[in-house]
């Protein structure tokens, strides 16, 4: 009786281990935020710029939330809940403009007559920036970080069955990439340096298909990979973003959880975090590309070299009604999210738990030893 009761929370402890590694990392619903829809930064202060119901807010790294552009000079949304998605510029020349893009500025997709593109200064102050032409709406969002495109804001939308994608200088400068893109919209990034052959291209994510597109600056597009997770409308992949180098070392990933009555995944209206041990833990590594779905939020990473291989990371399907960019913060380490107990269906493509699963059974057995000797020590005082 004394060993069992001993060893059951020693053996529960390494059990917890095991199903944790087995069940892989799943998001934590972090903040509630009234109709969010997107989540761009982090600006200098470590604060999150995050969109819901049409207006803005901040988010600082311990989850405060206050409201942002407010008032007579700040930024008045678009109406009906319309996906209005935003970057956040961290600064950059364009030296072919001879200017610059100031750091903390927001830019605002602007989707309401004439097309095109809102910003937003740190204090809070919107202006009209840019209006695009020959775009029936607008769906993406991204600056080039890399310098391929120019270090120019690259904004996306439809015509004619087509995906346009133009790129906008620091003067607001409208110049077009390409006009016959595949389709697709959602959160968009430019690949860092070491992407394979892909870097320095615009990734590009498609619900419909579950492909992820490469977009050169030439125009030129291709399929990078298929995430192989479920797809179509409202449900397939719809944001891509690369793992900033140093998040390793702690950090967070953002995505947002729309409230979407009516829809197969309903959503909650959360700002959800994913922190770094639990996406390094599942072989995550700077520079990989993310790719969330929108139905469910599950998510891979891609890693590409010569070629690209795909691993789901969170293959937990839930409720979730994922929108807009996947944004990062790093440093100081958050709180860790939470690992759920439950076994889910795990995805063929869903990382190697072997290193966990190992240092489950590791911790039974330990636990085993310590108890075995607590036994015999107990019985070798009762003899003595």
């Amino acid at each position: 009786m004394f060993m069992r009761v001993l060893l059951r929370p020693l053996v529960l402890a390494g059990l917890t281990v095991i199903l944790a590694g087995a069940t892989g990392p799943t998001w934590e619903h972090w903040r509630t935020i009234p109709g969010v829809f997107d989540v761009a930064g982090p600006r200098r202060d470590g604060s999150l710029v995050v969109a819901g119901n049409g207006v803005l807010y901040l988010v600082d790294p311990s989850g405060n939330v206050s409201p942002f552009a407010r008032g007579a000079q700040g930024y008045a949304g678009e109406a009906g809940g319309a996906e209005s998605y935003l970057t956040v510029s961290s600064g950059h020349d364009v030296s072919a403009a001879g200017c610059s893009f100031a750091p903390d500025d927001v830019f605002v997709l602007r989707l309401h007559a004439p097309l095109g593109v809102t910003r937003i200064d740190g204090q809070g102050h919107a202006t009209p920036f840019a209006t695009v032409m020959g775009v029936e709406s607008l769906g993406g969002i991204a600056f080039d970080t890399t310098g391929s495109f120019g270090f120019r804001l690259l904004v996306s939308g439809p015509s004619k069955g087509k995906t346009v994608i133009a790129a906008i200088d620091c003067k607001g400068v409208v110049a077009f990439i390409t006009q016959t893109a595949p389709t697709f919209e959602g959160g968009l990034a430019v690949a860092p340096a070491g992407f394979g052959p892909y870097a320095g291209d615009l990734m590009a994510p498609d619900e419909l298909s579950g492909a992820i597109y490469a977009i050169a600056p030439d125009g030129t597009s291709s399929v990078a990979a298929m995430s192989g997770l479920p797809s179509g409308p409202d449900t397939g992949v719809e944001s891509v973003a690369f793992v900033p180098q140093g998040f390793s070392q702690g950090g967070a990933a953002y995505y947002s959880d729309r409230a979407t009555p009516g829809n197969p995944h309903p959503g909650t209206d959360s700002l959800l975090r994913l922190t770094s041990p639990y996406l390094t833990g599942a072989a995550v590594h700077d520079g990989d590309l993310l790719g969330a779905t929108e139905g469910g939020a599950t998510m891979v990473d891609v890693r590409c070299d010569v070629t690209c291989r795909v691993v789901t990371v969170v293959a937990v399907t839930s409720t979730s009604h994922g929108e807009g960019h996947i944004a990062f913060t790093i440093n100081p380490v958050p709180t860790p999210s939470p690992i759920p107990i439950a076994i889910p269906v795990r995805s063929p493509a869903a990382p190697d738990r072997g290193p966990l699963l190992l240092g489950g059974i590791l911790a039974v057995l330990a636990g085993l030893t310590i108890a075995i000797a607590l036994v015999l020590r107990r019985r070798s005082r009762g003899t003595s």
